[in-house]
Parts: structure tokens; sequence; C-alpha cells
């Protein structure tokens, strides 16, 4: 990657519906499609349907089934969108956001920055 790359940033996070816990996150993933992005909670929720509840299957299926290509329509369009199921007292929400990625300095010594040969790491007393 050599300069900013547009693309989106993923996250599936849980929370008890009863809201004793904090929202936990599960998993991060970085798409530069939206195709990609939308796929990865497809997948998410295809392998996780047979363990749901009935209503939270039914959740799952619909947003495969009838509410996809809208989410991917909006990812399109640089919205963000979000997808939620509950399964007993678990909420489950994958988000999606358009992002810049930006490129990081590689760690070969030819490539780094002028700045990084200043840096004198200090010993820990």
């Amino acid at each position: 990657m050599n300069g900013p790359t547009r693309g989106y940033w993923c996250e599936c996070w849980t929370e008890e519906v009863t809201g004793a816990g904090g929202p936990a996150r599960l998993a991060s993933f970085d798409a530069y499609s939206a195709p990609q992005a939308d796929r990865w909670v497809a997948i998410a929720l295809r392998t996780i349907s047979p363990a749901l509840d009935s209503d939270a299957s039914d959740e799952a299926w619909t947003w495969l089934y009838e509410e996809r290509a809208e989410t991917r329509r909006a990812l399109m369009r640089s919205e963000p969108c979000t997808v939620t199921i509950t399964h007993a007292d678990v909420r489950i929400t994958w988000t999606i956001r358009p992002v810049v990625f930006l490129p990081l300095a590689h760690r070969q010594d030819a490539e780094l920055p002028a700045c990084a040969r200043s840096f004198k790491p200090h010993r820990a007393d």
C-alpha cells in the first residue's frame, strides 16, 4: 500500500440485553470493498445460524435474503451500516463503516523515516 486506500472497518460486538455488562468486541476486519465487507457479515451469520434460537435465526436469514442488498448499496454510497440479531439474552451487532487506511512505515531500515533513527528507548527501572 503506497498511499491512503479507501475501505471499510468491520467489527462484531456482543452485549447482554439486560445491560449488566458493557459491550465486548469479538472480532474486527479490514475490508477493501463493499462486497468484501458485507460478505464478512454474511459468512458469520451463515456460520452461527444453526446454533441460534429460531427468532435469531429468522433475523439472520431475513438480512441475508432481504436486507443484504440494501446494506451493500448503502456501503457503496459510503454510508455506515449495522446488522443486529438477538439470541437469547445476547445482542450481536456487526458494524461496517467507510474509512481511509493509511500506510504504515515498513520495518526495513532503508525505508524507515529519519525520525526513527533518533528514537532511543529508555530502560525500565
